[in-house]
């Protein structure tokens, strides 16, 4: 969440980092223009999309000024966008900042997260979406 409104972008690159304490990563391109708006911001919040969320995440890809407009969405306990329909969001406060070439290494600490309903993750691989089943 940012002064002007809800601001959110497609992360490519996430990952765990620490069970105890409770950590994640993920690496914004320094050049976004969706992170430049999300930098000053002390929290975050992980949207996992469902398998049925494509239009979601090209939307979030894009450089849509907007991109809650014709989203559902409500604020996490920490005040970040939670878009509604996902499978499972991770909310988290910034612990730090790190210099990764021309990416940053956001390191967050886990203060909620939650499986939302049952179903399978929206998957991006190689240019392309696809599904997995379990």
């Amino acid at each position: 969440m940012t002064d002007d409104g809800p601001a959110g972008m497609a992360i490519g690159s996430f990952s765990s980092l620490s069970l105890d304490p409770a950590q994640v990563l993920y690496c914004p391109a320094k050049n976004s223009g969706s992170w430049a708006k999300l930098r000053t911001s002390p929290h975050f919040c992980v949207n996992v999309l469902a398998e049925d969320q494509e239009d979601v995440s090209r939307l979030f890809s894009t450089k849509n000024e907007d991109k809650f407009a014709e989203l559902g969405w409500k604020r996490s306990a920490n005040g970040s966008p939670l878009i509604n329909g996902v499978l499972a969001y991770i909310d988290c406060t910034i612990a730090n900042i790190v210099d990764g070439g021309d990416h940053d290494i956001v390191i967050g600490d886990v203060t909620d997260l939650a499986v939302t309903h049952e179903g399978a993750p929206l998957i991006f691989f190689r240019g392309g979406y696809g599904r997995v089943t379990f």
